[in-house]
């Protein structure tokens, strides 16, 4: 098998049978399917989720996770078009680093953080590959929403705990496998897979196409643990606080409300 190749077999979630597409999808081709649809139809789709926010109802200013940024060298894995960096800029971040795999998400960044007069360094390049960032360097490497996308997760961590300084804090969120394997009609709440399928399948989103695969909560623990990284805290649980504010009776809010839709975690580099 080619060493680009993910060995798992891809599954078309079409809500009714799976059908199977392959028996191994390439690296290369999840990068350029996720980056298409990034640098066209995903504009805003990756306005939803930026600092204060990890995700639907979980808030930095609640949670204080980063603490006191100022002076500090961070670095954001997944950048979008800038908000989140803007967020560690406005806080005194001495220097702020990212990498995105969408040209047009960093052409929207870069003009977005010139227009509020942030400076950072920005790199157009996957996750999992080397692109020139600097090692045992920097004292937060975060990411929102994001780091699920890659096509290797221990590969990815391994690279993030090297750009890191010695106890320096890797902080990310992303969708909670749970929500990911739960279907919802008629206000009632259905498995529609299985929680331990780390298939990669298409999603079809705003007129576009995403691969996508849900891994295992202890996926990402263990890949952590392999890293040489501690967790220090893992939240899951929904602000209430925040739906209340909100009055949301959205689906996501109903589904927030009975189990986990974001996970956030927050680990240190030994």
């Amino acid at each position: 098998m080619d060493k680009n190749s993910l060995e798992r077999t891809s599954i078309i979630d079409n809500g009714e049978n799976g059908v199977v597409i392959s028996n191994d999808i390439n690296k290369n081709v999840v990068h350029k399917t996720n980056s298409l649809y990034w640098d066209t139809k995903g504009n805003d789709f990756l306005k939803a989720i930026v600092l204060p926010y990890y995700g639907p109802f979980i808030s930095e200013e609640k949670c204080q996770l980063f603490g006191d940024v100022s002076g500090k060298k961070l670095l954001e894995i997944g950048c979008g078009n800038g908000q989140s960096l803007q967020y560690q800029g406005e806080r005194k971040a001495s220097e702020l680093w990212a990498v995105d795999i969408s040209e047009r998400q960093i052409e929207k960044a870069t003009q977005h953080l010139k227009s509020c007069g942030i400076t950072a360094k920005l790199i157009c390049s996957p996750m999992e590959k080397e692109c020139g960032i600097r090692t045992d360097y920097f004292d937060y490497v975060y990411s929102i929403y994001a780091i699920g996308w890659t096509t290797d997760l221990e590969g990815t961590f391994q690279r993030i705990s090297s750009y890191l300084k010695k106890d320096g804090l890797f902080i990310f969120s992303w969708s909670h496998p749970i929500h990911r394997c739960v279907a919802s009609e008629n206000d009632i709440f259905t498995i529609k897979k299985s929680y331990f399928d780390e298939s990669w399948y298409p999603v079809a989103v705003d007129e576009g196409e995403l691969l996508l695969a849900d891994r295992k909560l202890s996926t990402y623990v263990n890949a952590l643990a392999k890293a040489g990284f501690v967790i220090e805290q893992m939240i899951e649980q929904t602000d209430e606080e925040i739906m209340q504010s909100r009055a949301d009776n959205s689906d996501m809010a109903k589904r927030a409300k009975m189990f986990p839709v974001t996970f956030v975690i927050k680990a240190r580099k030994l």
